[in-house]
């Protein structure tokens, strides 16, 4: 059970079982407070939790395993014994369960900050650093978000907003890199296309999760060279061009509820972009898309490594492709750059695409420029 899973089969978990069977249900912390099952009466704890931290040196939120903390661990206890006597087994000793933090570490804490300061000076707060925060954050949080708000182009040298782009970047609830690439598409002339990338990714997996040879074979249809970002355009494209058909998306592997929520969202981002006064403009040429992803994803650019791995432009960090992107089995492009960062065993980048190293350079030569004169030096 988890969040992106299939609504069809998430209402499995609330059947019960056949006489004479046991249920066993295998939960992500989607269950510590947002369903509570029936007839549940153990619960067995793992002690551990995925959770989002803010990687300074990636500039990405990143998903790791941590441990939990002794209030959450006592929420999935609650799951077990809501309508008779139960038990939670917690795979750890007593005296590790009583060194466990007692709260988990708020969010603010933990993660980006660039939308939020950008937000603030919204409002009004120009001095941030003096800012009294619920729950003050790392000072070096606070740098790398003002950092990237800079080289974005939403703050100028003094730190005010810039106008109209810092202004307009505020108004939008979602990433200011994703802001950033979305609001320069105008210029660029593929505005809808953006867009259209935009919402897919704010959707979680658009595919049926599966890895039969079927669920291969109907996802390579859609699949470019170029990576995830034009992957996920060819599959709303497609979509939109039979119909938005649910019968359609279930011979080929979609999800349907999944692209009628991008649809929607982009509806949304039309709208926005309207008020703006950014033109809705298209375009053939998928270079200038390219483009407009690495004007506002250039922080999260990775080049391949001569060790045949790829490492983060800025801070050298080891990085894999994920197992589910186009990139993954195909020739490994020399750079790209992500959306994401997933930790498992590994670090793994999400939604990845090819690019031409000259865009960074030409694109965000303020950002690259330390990086750039230090392999002069050496």
């Amino acid at each position: 059970m988890y969040g992106a899973l299939a609504p069809n089969r998430q209402l499995k978990v609330f059947r019960p079982p056949p006489r004479g069977f046991r249920k066993v249900v295998v939960a992500t912390n989607i269950a510590e407070t947002s369903i509570t099952i029936d007839g549940i009466i153990h619960v067995i704890d793992s002690c551990f939790v995925k959770m989002a931290w803010f990687n300074s040196d990636t500039y990405t939120d990143s998903l790791i395993i941590t441990e939990v903390s002794q209030a959450s661990a006592e929420q999935r206890a609650g799951r077990a014994g809501r309508t008779a006597p139960g038990k939670c087994y917690r795979m750890c000793r007593e005296e590790d369960f009583l060194k466990l933090p007692l709260n988990t570490p708020p969010e603010l804490q933990r993660s980006d900050l660039s939308l939020s300061v950008l937000q603030l000076k919204a409002l009004g707060i120009d001095n941030i650093v003096r800012f009294e925060f619920p729950s003050a954050p790392p000072a070096r949080n606070l740098i790398c978000a003002m950092e990237l708000l800079f080289a974005l182009g939403g703050i100028d040298e003094d730190g005010e907003l810039t106008k109209p782009l810092g202004e307009q970047m505020a108004e939008l609830p979602i990433s200011p890199t994703i802001s950033k690439m979305l609001l320069v598409s105008g210029e660029q002339g593929c505005s809808k296309e953006i867009a259209t990338i935009v919402a897919m990714l704010q959707v979680e997996n658009v595919f049926v999760s599966g890895r039969s040879d079927k669920v291969k074979v109907m996802k390579r249809r859609f699949e470019v060279e170029q990576g995830d970002f034009l992957t996920l355009l060819n599959v709303f494209y497609a979509f939109e061009k039979f119909g938005m058909k649910k019968n359609w998306c279930n011979s080929n592997a979609l999800r349907y509820k999944a692209l009628k929520r991008a649809a929607d969202l982009r509806d949304q981002l039309f709208k926005t972009l309207r008020r703006l006064e950014v033109p809705l403009t298209s375009t053939s040429d998928e270079d200038c898309v390219l483009k407009c992803i690495v004007s506002g994803l250039f922080p999260n650019a990775a080049y391949l490594h001569h060790s045949g791995e790829y490492k983060s432009i800025r801070g050298d960090v080891p990085l894999k492709v994920h197992p589910t992107s186009v990139l993954f089995t195909e020739k490994h492009p020399p750079y790209l750059v992500y959306n994401e960062i997933n930790h498992t065993k590994h670090v793994y980048m999400r939604d990845v695409t090819a690019i031409d190293p000259c865009w960074l350079e030409v694109l965000a030569p303020h950002f690259y420029e330390n990086r750039r004169r230090e392999r002069e030096i050496f």
